[in-house]
This record gives structure tokens, C-alpha cells and sequence, in this order.
């Protein structure tokens, strides 16, 4: 059974990496195209889950905090968002 306290957990995590993420700004028009996808994407997500964990409903809530995380750890491997020293404790970035 999922807990609640283990969705929490996911947002605190993808709520320090919005704090600490900073944008590279791509030259390619296309890249930065997909940077502002991922981030926008990403926040979509974030919204869509706090919806459903204020509705008490955690497996949509997991599932929605797992995919804004996940589009953000994409951008880190693409190598167009930035937390500053490597931090994989909050996005993909060991290499």
C-alpha cells in the first residue's frame, strides 16, 4: 500500500530540484525548444500531482510527481538544466 508520507517524500525531493535548477540556454533553436517543453511539462505535472494528493488520491499523485521528476531528470541528461554541483540525490546527473 502506498503511503502518504513516500509521495511527500517525492515532492520534497522534485521541489529542491525546481529551486536549484537553473536554464541553459541552448543555441540550437531546436534544443531550446525541448528544454522549454521539459520544463513546462515538468510543471504540468507538478500541478496535476499536488491536484491529486490534495484529493487523497496517492497513486495518481506518485505517478504525477514521478513524471515531473522525470522530465526534469531528462533535461539534466540532455545537459540543458543545471543544479550546480552534481547533486544525483535530486536529478540524473553521475555520469
Amino acid at each position: 500500500m502506498l503511503k502518504k508520507e513516500k509521495v511527500e517524500y517525492y515532492f520534497s525531493l522534485t521541489e529542491k530540484a525546481f529551486k536549484k535548477l537553473k536554464i541553459k540556454s541552448p543555441q540550437n533553436p531546436n534544443i531550446k525548444k525541448i528544454t522549454e517543453d521539459y520544463l513546462r511539462l515538468s510543471k504540468c505535472y507538478y500541478e496535476d500531482a499536488k491536484h491529486f494528493l490534495k484529493n487523497n488520491d496517492l497513486v495518481n499523485a506518485f505517478a504525477a510527481i514521478n513524471y515531473a521528476h522525470a522530465f526534469l531528470d531528462a533535461g539534466a541528461i540532455l545537459g540543458v538544466f543545471d543544479i550546480g554541483k552534481k547533486d544525483s540525490k535530486l536529478l540524473m546527473v553521475d555520469k
